[in-house]
């Protein structure tokens, strides 16, 4: 046996550090794709934006913020945090969608606003 007892629940600092560990993998994984993508195309030449469509200090902010350095290091330009709350993430994730499709802007997308939001709001500019 593991020394686990049944029906243990994981501390907070447990959980922190489950959470920061995924965090880091994800941005692992974003450098690793992006640096291809940067040396081949020229890409990036500017700033980009990330938009965490939640106030700050919640979850989207925190984890955006810790991509966010990973992220810049491997492209090589500087990667800014924007938050953009209101309705559910609605707000952030139009202001994603009516950007230019050119890369420069990008969302930290949730349940909220890709699996929650199309039912409760019919009219929504996104798909």
């Amino acid at each position: 046996m593991s020394g686990r007892r049944v029906g243990h629940l994981p501390t907070k600092a447990h959980l922190d550090r489950r959470n920061l560990l995924g965090a880091g993998l994800a941005a692992g994984m974003f450098s690793l794709g992006s640096k291809a993508y940067a040396s081949e195309a020229g890409f990036p030449t500017r700033p980009i934006r990330l938009i965490a469509p939640f106030p700050p200090g919640g979850a989207a902010d925190v984890i955006s913020r810790l991509l966010s350095q990973p992220l810049s290091a491997a492209l090589g330009q500087p990667v800014v945090v924007e938050n953009r709350s209101g309705s559910g993430g609605r707000i952030g994730t139009e202001a994603v969608v009516r950007a230019p499709a050119d890369g420069y802007t990008l969302l930290m997308g949730s349940q909220a606003t890709n699996s929650i939001n199309p039912p409760l709001y019919p009219d929504l500019p996104y798909d």
